[in-house]
């Protein structure tokens, strides 16, 4: 059995003149939700083998706040989770689908997109809180019952989604 936990960076702030959007730094919402997804995750079982994470600054600044709170196991940066679409979330999630379990930390429409077009079925209240939207430091948690290197869309089951609003 397979475990995919996807995971919004925390709230970043507006990029001021001359900053980068991919620079852009966790604001105190931010930084505080994030260390609260990481108790949660404690507090769940929620333990990734791999964490796949985006290079850009509110993403590496979350993975710091969950890190201090959960286990992450190894993480991998990567600026693909920047650039890529769901799609090739999704391959980047089968191409290191050997792991039993991975959480990635990346950016919206992606993560939505992603989780709606995995979750073919799932708990009923995550499910409805799922498409009213994916908030920052949301994490859906899908179960899939083969390895993720075969994962399928539409095969995973949403076992939850937890938004900062339950945390």
């Amino acid at each position: 059995m397979g475990k995919l936990y996807l995971l919004r960076h925390a709230k970043a702030g507006w990029a001021l003149p001359g900053v980068r959007d991919f620079d852009r730094p966790l604001d105190a919402t931010g930084i505080a939700d994030a260390e609260a997804t990481g108790t949660a995750m404690r507090a769940n079982g929620y333990v990734p083998e791999l964490t796949l994470c985006s290079n850009a600054r509110r993403a590496r600044e979350t993975l710091e706040g969950l890190a201090g709170h959960a286990d992450t196991g190894r993480v991998v940066f990567t600026d693909d989770l920047y650039s890529a679409d769901a799609a090739g979330y999704f391959d980047k999630i089968r191409e290191n689908g050997r792991h039993g379990s991975i959480l990635v930390i990346g950016h919206n429409p992606m993560m939505e997109d992603l989780a709606m077009a995995v979750s073919g079925d799932g708990d009923q209240a995550a499910l409805h809180t799922l498409q009213t939207g994916f908030p920052t430091s949301g994490l859906a948690v899908i179960r899939f019952e083969g390895e993720l290197s075969g994962a399928e869309l539409g095969n995973g089951y949403l076992e939850a989604f937890l938004t900062p609003a339950d945390l």
